[in-house]
C-alpha cells in the first residue's frame, strides 16, 4: 500500500477502535477516537521511514520492530497505540499488496504476503484497504470484549481508564 492507503487505514481504524472502546456514540466516543488517532497514524506511517534508508519492506517492516513498539508502553509508559498502527501497516502490506513484507528481517529476508493483494495503482486498492481495516477492527473488538487478558500492557486512554475493565 502507499501512504494514502496507510493513512486511510489508520483513520478508519481510529474511528473503529474509538467505537469499540466507547460505543456510546457521545462525547466519550469522540474523545477515544481523538486519543487513538495520532498514535495510530504515526504508527501506520513509521514503517515506511525505511524508504529513506535501509531496505524498504525489510528494515522497519518486521517483528523485532513491532516488539520494540509493543514494549514502549510497558517500559516507558508512552507511545500507547503506536504499536497498533505499526501492526496495521504490516497487515495491510501483507494482505493488501502484491509484494508482502520481511517479517523476520534481519534474520531472514523472505517476504511474506497474500494472494489477496493488489497493486497500489489498482482501482481496488481503497476497497482492499477498507476490507482489511474492517477485519482489524473486528479482531480488536474480539480482544477487547472477549479476550482482554491477551492484550498487551499499557493500553490506557487517559480519559477512559483501562481497556477491558483491567
Amino acid at each position: 500500500m502507499d501512504k494514502k492507503g496507510h493513512v486511510l487505514n489508520a483513520l478508519l481504524l481510529a474511528i473503529g477502535v474509538g467505537y469499540v472502546l466507547e460505543p456510546s456514540g457521545d462525547v466519550s466516543t469522540f474523545v477515544a477516537i481523538a486519543e487513538v488517532s495520532l498514535p495510530l497514524v504515526l504508527g501506520a506511517l513509521f514503517p515506511d521511514v525505511d524508504t529513506a534508508f535501509g531496505k524498504h519492506r525489510k528494515t522497519l517492516h518486521n517483528l523485532p520492530i513491532l516488539g520494540i513498539a509493543l514494549a514502549y508502553p510497558y517500559f516507558f509508559g508512552n507511545l500507547n497505540f503506536v504499536w497498533a498502527g505499526i501492526l496495521s501497516h504490516y497487515v495491510l502490506d501483507m494482505l493488501g499488496s502484491k509484494r508482502g513484507i520481511a517479517l523476520f528481517y534481519p534474520f531472514w529476508s523472505e517476504e511474506f504476503g497474500s494472494p489477496t493483494g493488489v497493486t497500489t495503482t489498482s482501482k481496488y486498492a481503497d476497497v482492499v484497504t477498507i476490507v482489511v481495516t474492517l477485519l482489524e477492527v473486528a479482531v480488536f473488538a474480539a480482544f477487547v470484549h472477549l479476550l482482554p487478558q491477551y492484550l498487551p500492557p499499557g493500553l490506557e486512554l487517559s480519559g477512559l481508564g483501562m481497556i477491558g475493565g483491567q
